[in-house]
């Protein structure tokens, strides 16, 4: 009875210290990725110039409309392009369903604000912002981005960026207080930075999606009613 007692507490022992190591492993990433994705986060002013704003989608509401998440992101790309940072903008986000269209949706808001259709790329295979990026490096040859979204998910989406290679700055669009729901995107976003800490550092699987190229530098026309 003593040893099983002993070997009882051992094997109990052994789990707790593996699961401190997991948990610091897990907060270590966490704070690796925001560090480093910190650090090419500018104001909307000082941000350096770039191919092009890399506006990241987000919820679209069932009526068609944009979520005020997207909204801000959508006008804080659309004011970065208006202000001479980039010549062009991608709208990057979910288009994978007939009846759920991110790309669109933020295109039409963007040139109903007077700006040219062609100087609009959709990315409609963005399904993640892991995805995002490794598009707009290999079908949109962006060398140098400015991304566009919430700073508690920017971090995430300049340490990829430029993990994948591209000279990547980003501009937070936190025009609102978003409320009681940050807390959970707050809990869910350090679970996404362990995730593509491996995959953009290390594995950097393709995406869904790939394709033929489309250079940033043409015509945004080209990426109408694409996926």
């Amino acid at each position: 009875m003593k040893s099983f007692i002993q070997k009882h507490k051992k094997i109990t022992y052994t789990l707790l210290i593996l699961l401190f190591v997991l948990a610091a492993g897990f907060l270590s990433i966490n704070q690796y990725v925001k560090y480093v994705g910190s650090k090419y986060i500018y104001s909307a002013q000082d941000v350096p110039k770039a191919d092009t704003v890399l506006v990241l989608g987000a919820y679209v509401l069932p009526d068609g409309t944009m979520s005020t998440m997207l909204k801000d992101r959508v006008m804080t790309g659309y004011e970065l392009y208006e202000n001479g940072k980039a010549p062009k903008i991608i709208v990057s986000g979910d288009h994978g369903r007939k009846n759920y269209d991110e790309v669109n949706t933020m295109k039409d808001f963007i040139k109903n604000e007077g700006v040219p259709g062609q100087d609009v790329f959709m990315d409609h295979a963005g399904f993640s912002t892991y995805e995002s990026l490794y598009r707009a490096r290999d079908i949109f040859k962006v060398k140098k981005v400015i991304i566009v979204t919430q700073r508690y998910h920017l971090m995430r989406a300049v340490f990829i960026a430029r993990e994948l290679g591209m000279e990547a700055y980003g501009v937070a669009s936190d025009l609102h207080n978003y409320g009681p729901v940050m807390y959970s995107y707050e809990t869910r976003e350090m679970a996404a930075r362990n995730k593509d800490f491996w995959m953009a550092k290390y594995f950097k699987p393709q995406p869904t999606f790939l394709g033929d190229a489309i250079p940033v530098f043409g015509n945004g026309g080209a990426t109408d009613d694409k996926k």
